[in-house]
């Protein structure tokens, strides 16, 4: 029997700028609303661009940079799992129940002034990544984290080095 599969990966817009709470033990977590786009042909055949919204939790440190970070309207890429839930409204008027996104990953896609694409920070839960500032204060994408090129280097075999490919 195979085991079942519950994973999903957006990419969209904030539609409202991230909700901060604590829980009582002290935990961040943070809600986010996306927009994701996509577009199908209407009865007449033109294409037609569809929204479709989804509310998004973010747990931990993450979710903390999310708060810090993000704002309505900017560009995010979210990877994690559906998680229903359900319970009886205040108002005593029956029982209320929702889908939601549990981000595992939210990229962060954009500047924070939306003019340019690029950085994410966040992206493992409990910790941070992409740390560093700028020197006007803000986020900068940026890693103290060496790049690996190793795979890049130059074998100085020339046009030798040609002769060694099997085919």
């Amino acid at each position: 029997m195979a085991e079942n599969i519950n994973r999903v990966t957006i990419t969209g817009n904030l539609t409202r700028d991230p909700e901060l709470r604590q829980t009582p033990n002290g935990t961040a977590v943070c809600t986010l609303g996306v927009a994701v786009n996509g577009r199908r042909k209407d009865e007449s055949g033109q294409w037609v661009d569809k929204p479709n919204y989804f509310n998004v939790v973010v747990w931990g440190a993450q979710g903390q940079n999310c708060a810090n970070f993000l704002s309505k309207g900017r560009p995010v890429a979210v990877d994690g799992r559906l998680d229903w839930r359900s319970w009886e409204a205040k108002d005593g008027s029956g029982k209320r129940s929702t889908i939601e996104i549990v981000a595992d990953t939210v990229q962060f896609l954009g500047s924070r002034d939306g003019s340019a694409p690029g950085g994410n920070a966040g992206q493992h839960q409990g910790g941070q990544q992409g740390g560093g500032q700028s020197q006007g204060g803000g986020f900068n994408p940026s890693s103290d984290v060496p790049a690996d090129t190793g795979d890049f280097a130059p074998t100085g075999g020339g046009a030798a080095a040609d002769d060694d490919i099997p085919f």
